[in-house]
């Protein structure tokens, strides 16, 4: 799939920008130094040692970490190679995949299945346990929310409010104790049919023995099929630190790290399945109820490294376009008969697959792509056409100076803004009219431009 311009409202922080920037210049420079010997190899690895602990890596783990590559670095194939960069952007890559661990799907062999969520105040859990609920209804399955935080303030309401704004069931009755709430929930699962139950549990500012004594007193009543501990990414090594503590008093299944999408350093992400023995489940990227990725070691690999995740963005398309939309828009391609209408709808589409800065991570070499384009002129296109009547959006030959005028007024672009827009239609329009003709680039090509 090819990269798409077009404009994302929403901005946030690249993931692991600050990390992902410093292993390619790095491992580019592997190959400005001609033919590696050990010494070259084990001077850049340095390199990469630093930048991982700067990124808040475990040192254990990043000493570890540079020793399985450099096992590997050194050997007669890669000191011989005509690409070493490339070479050793393959070693790291791979050594990456098994420091970060297989992926583990969510334990759901139960009827009802059961999620404890547990974490500090603060990391996301009751946002957390919403965005999971839609994972689950995309798979079929029939989630309930139950809010087990009795103790914090509107914890009650922010849960109800979050699930019934979203379309999702949640257990209304208050009560003051929550092993008394979680016990009345599940039977009340159970008599409604609820497959999968999601409980959200108090969180505190720092781990105390009342909030661990009463998820345990939970986790005991309900017997949950996993307990996941949701936790704020970019706190970094102490969020490693935070899981180890909750695994020893509790005892987790899992991770679920948030607030990925931010100026986080890539730490945590890195180091939580080396120190705790723990899976990462989930990752949370971003503040839509969809900003929810499955944890897939190779993707996340693939993203540090600069190497894109085509799979993930190809994901993020297919559910951003319903099946029916992307027929008609196809056949339109086919006849060469897209008008301006058309490409409102693709941008629609796009900015529901998230940020600008997260499609971008999720293109081959989009690091350097952030460097070349400008975010604030893609966002014009969209406000140029918004500002074209439906007949003018179907017909873009009737627009003339006046028309021009008025639309550059309302978009607050400019006439010269406008009229570049509408030059790049006229070559898409003179492409598909080749492409219907067996002339030009052919079809494929015109698919991935769209």
């Amino acid at each position: 799939m090819s990269s798409c311009h077009y404009p994302f409202i929403q901005y946030n922080s690249g993931m692991f920008e600050q990390i992902s920037g410093r292993l390619q210049k790095i491992i580019r420079n592997f190959g400005k130094k001609g033919r590696l010997t050990p010494e070259r190899v084990r001077e850049g690895l340095k390199e990469v040692r630093r930048a991982l602990i700067e990124a808040d890596v475990n040192v254990e783990v990043a000493r570890e970490f540079i020793k399985m590559v450099e096992a590997e670095a050194i050997g007669e194939k890669v000191l011989k190679s005509f690409t070493p960069s490339e070479m050793i952007l393959k070693i790291v890559y791979e050594k990456m995949i098994e420091l970060l661990g297989r992926p583990e799907p969510l334990r759901l062999d139960k009827t009802p299945s059961v999620i404890m969520l547990v974490g500090l105040q603060g990391a996301g859990k009751t946002t957390t346990a919403v965005k999971l609920a839609g994972f689950l209804k995309k798979k079929g399955r029939n989630p309930f929310l139950i809010p087990a935080d009795v103790k914090r303030p509107a914890a009650f309401e922010q849960l109800r409010d979050l699930a019934e704004r979203n379309g999702f069931p949640v257990f209304t009755k208050r009560m003051d104790n929550a092993v008394r709430l979680s016990k009345a929930a599940l039977t009340q699962s159970v008599l409604k049919r609820y497959d999968t139950l999601i409980f959200d549990t108090a969180g505190r500012l720092h781990i105390d023995e009342e909030m661990i004594d009463e998820a345990i007193k939970i986790k005991e009543s309900v017997k949950p099929s996993e307990v996941l501990l949701v936790v704020d990414g970019m706190t970094g090594q102490d969020a490693v630190n935070i899981a180890k503590e909750f695994d020893q008093k509790i005892g987790i299944t899992g991770v679920i790290l948030t607030k990925m999408d931010g100026d986080t350093r890539g730490g945590a992400a890195m180091s939580v399945r080396k120190v705790t023995g723990k899976p990462i489940k989930f990752l949370g990227v971003g503040e839509k109820m969809d900003d929810l990725e499955e944890f897939v070691p190779e993707r996340l690999a693939s993203r540090i490294l600069g190497m894109g995740d085509l799979a993930t963005l190809q994901e993020k398309a297919r559910e951003a376009m319903e099946a029916e939309r992307a027929r008609e828009f196809q056949e339109k391609l086919k006849r060469a008969e897209l008008d301006l209408n058309d490409f409102l709808e693709q941008i629609k589409a796009f900015k529901k697959m998230g940020s600008f800065e997260q499609i971008l991570e999720m293109i081959p070499g989009g690091h350097d792509l952030k460097k070349m384009m400008d975010e604030k002129e893609l966002i014009k296109t969209e406000a140029i056409i918004n500002s074209m009547t439906p007949q003018e959006r179907k017909h873009p030959e009737i627009i003339d100076g006046s028309r021009k005028r008025r639309i550059a007024k309302g978009s607050g672009t400019s006439v010269q803004d406008v009229n570049r827009l509408l030059k790049e239609y006229a070559m898409v329009k003179k492409l598909m009219k080749q492409m219907k003709k067996g002339r030009g680039m052919g079809l494929p090509f015109m698919r991935g431009f769209m």
